[in-house]
């Protein structure tokens, strides 16, 4: 009886869109596992010239 190789199973992962709460602007993608909850960052809004909220949003 042959043996099953034991190759490397790939994770699943998605592909969302940081957008900017006061702008609407997709500034930001990030890869991330499935499921969970939606991600909530503090990052750079290159319109606002500052730090504001960005919310995940698939597209």
């Amino acid at each position: 009886m042959a043996k099953k190789s034991g190759g490397k199973r790939k994770k699943k992962v998605e592909v969302v869109f940081l957008v900017c709460e006061e702008t609407g602007d997709y500034n930001y993608t990030v890869r991330r596992k499935m499921g969970g909850e939606k991600l909530k960052l503090k990052k750079f809004c290159p319109r606002l010239q500052r730090h504001t909220m960005h919310t995940e949003k698939k597209k």
